[in-house]
């Protein structure tokens, strides 16, 4: 199996609502970070693709047909080449509104991880950390400007670099139609979801521990 679309969008840009959304078009199942949860051997596999620049993607996105979120959307110029009749999907909101997002939600939600005294949670959120705070970010998360410029430069270069035809940029709110028109698939009976907004999230891990399931989601 091949992955027919590719989310190019960072985490906190609807993503984990978007996942829901192409299952619900029948692009099942599609890859976002709750995936690697439910995949101990994948965090290695995406180390190894973000530090020697290589990885099986057929292998690693076996039974999957799409993708989003991190650490999905790092790579999706590889995956755009390993797939060549994917198309591409970048999931945007307002800078601003998404750097807040990030900053109340998932960026604490990884130090917690990576300070737990649980091994496996912990190694988890080293991971993260790594794979995203770090290596996106250079784990300066507290300059805004600093990271709503790599947030845009970000959108700026797959708008720039994907051709037209094979590009659909979403934002959230938007509902079924652009979607899908195209993804080329009827539009479903059914609302589009909206998941895991910020209320939700703090909601969910008001007084618990880093146990929270929802690192990189939406």
């Amino acid at each position: 199996m091949s992955l027919k679309v590719i989310g190019a969008g960072f985490g906190r840009t609807g993503t984990l609502s978007m996942k829901y959304a192409l299952e619900e078009l029948g692009f099942s199942t599609c890859y976002h970070m709750i995936e690697v949860r439910k995949n101990p051997s994948h965090p290695k596999l995406w180390t190894e693709a973000k530090n020697k620049d290589t990885t099986d993607w057929s292998a690693l996105f076996a039974g999957y047909q799409a993708s989003v979120d991190w650490p999905s959307c790092n790579f999706w110029r590889e995956q755009a080449k390993a797939f060549p009749d994917s198309k591409i999907l970048l999931t945007l909101r307002d800078p601003s509104g998404w750097y807040e997002s990030v900053m109340k939600t998932i960026y604490p939600s990884s130090k917690k991880f990576a300070e737990s005294t649980e091994e496996k949670e912990r190694e988890f959120g080293i991971w993260a950390m790594e794979m995203i705070w770090e290596s996106i970010f250079d784990n300066n998360m507290d300059d805004r400007a600093f990271v709503i410029d790599k947030f845009e430069r970000h959108n700026e270069k797959v708008i720039r670099e994907v051709p037209p035809e094979r590009l659909l940029v979403f934002e959230a709110g938007e509902g079924w139609n652009r979607l899908c028109e195209f993804l080329e698939v009827p539009i479903p009976g059914t609302d589009f979801p909206k998941v895991n907004t910020t209320e939700q999230f703090l909601s969910q891990t008001s007084g618990t521990s880093a146990k929270t399931k929802n690192l990189g989601a939406d």
